[in-house]
């Protein structure tokens, strides 16, 4: 049989990717490849891939075919089955087929599920209105604690009240459309999901004698202890400290990941101190 890539690449998740991951995975690379989107040579190739490569790993028994004998297992000359695709690819969620005589049928929306956007280029099929989605992007501390915005949709200004803990991807639904939140990066505090982790330098002194430093925190600033004795990338948690919950009760944790700072110059009086420390 022709050789084919491996369908876990063709996706770029791992052997051991969850649904939801191969499904992110295949969202991602079908909205950049679709050849309506995507005008180079060779997109409307790299896009039947990418749906044949969705339609195995999607399907439990097919993944578990596939991971058993690879590409075989759906070539009828091997004499071990039929192919499972019924004739041809670029059926799944999302299709090649549709022709927008040039222009961008993306526009400034933006989708989370294959199906919606399906939905929004074919005009439904599947039971329900495609919605008008729009985009909003916010800085980091304006998702932690939440925030009010004036956006302008079609001409008229609207009020949307973003609530505390929205993520990156966050779909707040409004009555006439949605809104996709996307969120910048912020140079101290990194999210993962609720949890916040924070990088503190901290000086060799402190880390080998302990004592008391101050810290940044969501909300404020905060005193934290240090033990004697202080590992370098070691983990402090502090609870409750992180985000909270959206549409839920409680907050995550605030994780301060210690950098020890090792100086690198020394007076003599230095050098020779830490020689006798060494020594004894």
């Amino acid at each position: 049989m022709p050789t084919k890539r491996d369908y876990y690449e063709i996706l770029g998740v791992e052997k051991s990717a969850s649904k939801n991951e191969i499904k992110s995975a295949y969202r991602k690379m079908a909205l950049k490849y679709h050849p309506d989107k995507n005008k180079e040579e060779g997109a409307e190739s790299k896009f039947k891939e990418i749906n044949e490569a969705y339609q195995v790993l999607s399907d439990d028994k097919k993944r578990q075919t596939y991971d058993q004998f690879g590409h075989a297992a759906f070539d009828p000359a091997s004499g071990m089955g039929s192919n499972p695709f019924g004739g041809g690819f670029g059926q799944g969620p999302f299709t090649y087929t549709y022709s927008t005589g040039g222009a961008n049928p993306f526009g400034n929306m933006d989708f989370d599920d294959p199906f919606e956007i399906f939905e929004s280029i074919f005009g439904g099929g599947f039971g329900r209105k495609a919605r008008p989605r729009y985009s909003l992007t916010i800085e980091f501390m304006e998702a932690v604690l939440g925030v009010k915005k004036e956006v302008q949709i079609d001409g008229k200004k609207k009020k949307i009240n973003i609530p505390a803990g929205a993520d990156d991807g966050t779909r707040i639904r409004f009555d006439e459309f949605d809104i996709t939140i996307n969120v910048r990066p912020d140079k101290r505090f990194k999210r993962d999901g609720v949890d916040v982790y924070l990088d503190q330098h901290l000086d060799f002194v402190t880390a080998t004698l302990g004592g008391t430093i101050e810290i940044p925190t969501l909300i404020g600033k905060l005193k934290l202890k240090i033990r004697p004795g202080a590992q370098s990338h070691s983990l402090i948690r502090l609870r409750g400290e992180g985000i909270t919950q959206l549409q839920g009760r409680g907050k995550g944790d605030l994780y301060v990941r210690l950098i020890i700072d090792v100086p690198e110059k020394l007076t003599n009086k230095q050098k020779q101190l830490l020689k006798e420390f060494a020594q004894e």
